[in-house]
């Protein structure tokens, strides 16, 4: 049996690389711009195509956008990962618990309530997206310390998955609060960023993006062994020597990052978190999270290639990814709920 999933995993893994690749260079080839292979070969190469727009096309939008998306699509994914197994539901993810909304309104403030005088503040150019990434981190960020405050006192993953539903609508309602007395140039930059997008990451910006989700990636890789006793229940967890109040605060702490970082640069993307991981253990049979992180991380990868790839060859212009996301999105959580169904 062993062998059996090894293989199957080993398998999984090629799948998922291959299709990542082909996904990749779709993205290069595909858009709103014809532009030959060859020259887009020339450009990735790092010699010019002889067409300065085509030069800027592929290497300041496109070659970001899919470095975008792959790394958004992962961290997401992963966060659902993590909070599934946290919580132990199906159902958890970054948007449920609040750590998204949270992350949202964190934005609303910056964008709205302050008029754009914080972006003014911080800078020129790099002030805007500072000052919404801080924003996305206190956001998120104060979600996860009424989590982790509650976590001390409610020991029910359940409770406390309810509580994250209810930040989740109480943070809602104050962006809606704010979107009425905001000025109609903050609710224009508002609405835009949250039909979220993968193009909105520059060169200049790509460092902090990058290095945020790969750092916390890593850390969500070392918790491996943590995440696998937790499968076996908080006592049994406890009694291997794993301290289950610990290793929660510090997976809270993990999805707070990665769910921040994504919204802050991309907007409110949802669905990834949740239907990921659900793909990742259809495809291996096994819930071993040393074989469900790195499946996951892939899968989530190619998923937000597959959206970016549909949006920006929409008929009529590109598409908002959160238009998109639901129509995968949907159809998977609704066999996820009647599988539940058939197992009680």
């Amino acid at each position: 049996m062993n062998h059996f999933h090894s293989t199957r995993h080993i398998i999984t893994i090629i799948v998922l690389t291959v299709l990542f690749l082909v996904l990749a260079v779709a993205c290069l080839l595909f858009g709103s711009v014809d532009i030959p292979a060859a020259s887009v070969m020339d450009i990735v190469m790092g010699r010019s195509s002889g067409n300065v727009a085509w030069d800027i096309i592929i290497g300041q939008s496109r070659l970001p956008m899919i470095t975008t998306a792959a790394l958004a699509g992962a961290a997401l994914s992963v966060s659902g990962l993590l909070l599934q197994t946290t919580f132990n539901n199906p159902l958890a993810g970054p948007s449920i618990l609040g750590v998204s909304t949270g992350a949202g309104l964190g934005v609303a403030i910056v964008m709205l309530a302050t008029g754009g005088t914080v972006s003014t503040i911080l800078g020129t150019s790099a002030g805007s997206y500072i000052a919404t990434l801080l924003g996305a981190l206190l956001g998120a960020g104060l979600v996860l310390i009424i989590l982790i405050t509650f976590s001390a006192i409610v020991r029910s993953s359940t409770m406390l998955l309810i509580i994250g539903i209810l930040i989740s609508y109480l943070a809602a309602s104050i962006i809606s609060l704010l979107n009425s007395v905001a000025n109609e140039e903050g609710i224009h930059s508002y609405v835009t960023w949250g039909f979220g997008n993968f193009s909105g990451v520059s060169v200049e910006q790509m460092p902090v993006y990058s290095l945020s989700i790969i750092v916390s990636l890593i850390a969500a890789v070392l918790m491996v062994k943590p995440l696998n006793a937790l499968l076996l229940g908080t006592r049994y967890a406890e009694n291997l020597g794993v301290n289950t109040h610990r290793t929660r605060n510090v997976l809270l702490v993990i999805t707070g990052v990665l769910t921040a970082v994504v919204t802050a640069f991309c907007g409110p993307i949802g669905f990834l978190g949740l239907v990921v991981p659900h793909v990742a253990r259809f495809m291996t049979a096994t819930s071993n999270h040393a074989t469900l992180l790195p499946t996951t991380i892939l899968a989530g990868a190619d998923v937000a290639l597959l959206c970016t790839l549909i949006s920006v060859n929409g008929a009529h212009g590109i598409i908002p990814i959160n238009a998109i996301t639901p129509i995968i999105g949907v159809p998977i959580i609704i066999y996820i709920i009647l599988r539940e169904l058939r197992r009680t």
